[in-house]
């Protein structure tokens, strides 16, 4: 497991140097929005409901709706202005009974693991909270906001569980449900032996996700069987390469066309001057400084090295450019 936060858990004038690790995981199925026909993935882009643009996610900032529906746009020093706490302590507030805390309140889990110089004091607070039957009640910043949260112990190690605010807590509000409904005394008797029936241990490996098992198993079947779709590469990122070629095309040729400006050619020979009025409506403005340069009755070859080193910037470009595109 890798760590997510380091810190220390204040425990009196103790601190307790700890690691953080995720205390579970998700193996839930996933699975892809995918094109019937060819097995294509859907794309979804980010556009603006108003004029229909996409947005890149450079323009993309943090907005608020109010409860009348107004949307409020917050910069990025406005969220600089929130309260925010960055400190790397597990403070532990008070120590509560356990039955306390209702487990609709949890949240997510966490080991903490102690570093070699804080296992003294972490054993202490581990076995403290053991004896006492209680959960020690933390605030704790993960990232960057607080959250309430405790301490508890399982299998020998501290777990920290994120708690709900009470606000987040729906009330059950049924009206079908009155106080004044009750099962009979008869009733209750038959579901007292159905329950006795039934009674027995919690054992987790009793039970298995049969439905993620036969999904794989589904899956296997379809590639032995060969049913597997040869997803064509998408048109939309071709035609993104094509376009970032022209762009850098582009960049070559405007580099090129500002060499060949009267700083590039100050130096030019009068002798070469001719050379160039005869091949300057075949060449680019590049190759027109080159021939400048060229001294009369050169090969062409001489000339195509000649120009090779003036516009040595357009050419290392133009290699770059191509290398990327590649």
């Amino acid at each position: 497991m890798r760590a997510i936060w380091k810190g220390a858990v204040s425990f009196g004038l103790v601190n307790v140097p700890v690691r953080l690790f995720s205390a579970t995981e998700n193996h839930d199925v996933q699975f892809r929005q995918v094109h019937e026909k060819d097995g294509g993935r859907i794309r979804y882009k980010r556009v603006c409901a108003i004029d229909g643009e996409e947005v890149p996610y450079s323009d993309i900032a943090k907005g608020y709706e109010a409860a009348d529906g107004q949307m409020v746009v917050l910069s990025d020093e406005d969220m600089r202005s929130l309260p925010s706490r960055s400190t790397k302590e597990i403070s532990i507030e008070k120590f509560v009974p356990s039955e306390q805390i209702d487990p609709l309140l949890f949240d997510k889990s966490y080991y903490l693991e102690p570093d070699k110089t804080g296992l003294k004091p972490y054993v202490l607070l581990r076995d403290a909270l053991e004896k006492a039957d209680r959960m020690a009640l933390v605030t704790v910043s993960v990232r960057s906001r607080m959250t309430l949260a405790v301490l508890r112990v399982r299998d020998g190690v501290i777990v920290l569980q994120t708690l709900l605010w009470a606000d987040e807590v729906r009330a059950p509000e049924f009206e079908s449900l009155s106080e004044e409904t009750h099962a009979t005394a008869k009733e209750l008797a038959m579901a007292s032996s159905l329950v006795d029936s039934l009674s027995g241990d919690y054992v987790p490996d009793e039970f298995e996700d049969d439905y993620s098992e036969a999904v794989e198993a589904l899956v296997a079947s379809k590639i032995e069987g060969g049913e597997i779709t040869a997803t064509p590469e998408a048109e939309g990122e071709e035609t993104e390469v094509v376009d970032l070629l022209a762009a850098l095309q582009r960049s070559v040729d405007k580099a090129k066309a500002a060499k060949a400006g009267p700083a590039a050619t100050a130096g030019a020979t009068d002798d070469a001057s001719s050379d160039d009025a005869a091949t300057g409506a075949k060449k680019s403005t590049a190759k027109k400084s080159a021939a400048k340069k060229s001294t009369t009755g050169t090969t062409k070859t001489a000339a195509k090295k000649t120009a090779a080193k003036k516009s040595t910037s357009g050419t290392v470009t133009k290699k770059a450019a191509t290398k990327k595109a590649s």
